[in-house]
């Protein structure tokens, strides 16, 4: 099970994130919002992409879009995001429970500048029914995560 490969995940590196387990489904920025009780901006959405050498993840803050140009400019190549079968080979976790935790495969994460105006977030942990709660500085460390601006303003 995914939440458990992100539990492991945080023990292996000594980070003592508590996983938030809801009953109700955080699959979408919407349902995630509702069962956590914030506003969809703080869950911090995980997109899966492949690019022409590479599959990446970028973390962006749950409302935001990406900007085709900024991510061309940022990547080099068109946004494609992976399809679903991709993102769990790829990641070991269920499209709707996406995360930059306790990935099957190594992959470049990277975090959008739309998280940093927040005091903390609420990434996916594994399941469609996780969450954790983070600052936008510690998701960077854990993550070991670079910077990026890929979506609109």
């Amino acid at each position: 099970m995914a939440v458990e490969d992100v539990r492991k995940f945080f023990e292996e590196n000594g980070y003592d994130y508590e996983i938030i387990e809801k009953e109700a489904s955080t699959a979408t920025v919407e349902l995630a919002a509702q069962a956590i009780g914030v506003e969809p901006e703080l869950i911090a959405k995980t997109m899966a992409f492949r690019l022409k050498e590479k599959d990446v993840l970028v973390v962006s803050k749950g409302d935001a879009k990406i900007d085709n140009r900024k991510f061309k400019d940022t990547f080099n190549t068109k946004a494609k995001m992976m399809k679903y079968e991709e993102v769990l080979e790829a990641t070991g976790h269920p499209v709707g429970g996406v995360c930059p935790f306790g990935l099957k495969t190594s992959m470049e994460i990277y975090l959008d500048v739309s998280l940093k105006q927040f005091e903390y977030v609420y990434p996916a942990a594994g399941s469609t029914n996780s969450a954790v709660k983070i600052t936008p500085d510690e998701l960077k460390t854990v993550t070991k995560a670079d910077w990026v601006d890929v979506c609109k303003a």
